[in-house]
């Protein structure tokens, strides 16, 4: 798998992942958990990774950089919504935490992973 087949992949699993969780808090799928403010963030997320996704097509040589911008920008938004579940703002269910906990590995793995497959393609030039 080349680097930019790798970022993509990252980018698309963690855009529909936020988009789902998106439209989970926005009542779309059932009126359990609905939660206006966590669905707009969670929805914006989702679509900042599926602009990196589309513009990893657009400038391919670019790739790892906007890979590493759009899942720092997710990364970071996904801390601040740790953040609200701890100081009781945000929804707080276990489902909620699980899925925070869970992106934000997934998203941690693909910055590392994007990070190193710059630098072996680097150490390779």
């Amino acid at each position: 798998m080349t680097t930019q087949q790798t970022v993509r992949a990252f980018l698309s699993i963690e855009a529909v992942a936020f988009i789902i969780a998106g439209a989970i808090h926005s009542g779309i799928f059932v009126a359990i958990d609905t939660h206006y403010q966590a669905a707009v963030a969670e929805s914006i997320i989702g679509v900042v990774l599926l602009i990196g996704f589309g513009l990893s097509w657009i400038w391919s040589a670019q790739t790892r950089l906007i890979g590493l911008l759009a899942q720092a920008f997710a990364a970071l938004g996904t801390l601040v919504g740790l953040f609200t579940i701890a100081v009781g703002v945000g929804p707080r269910s276990v489902g909620d935490l699980a899925f925070h906990l869970a992106i934000l590995a997934v998203l941690v793995c693909g910055l590392v992973v994007t990070a190193m497959l710059g630098r072996s393609y680097s150490a390779q030039a």
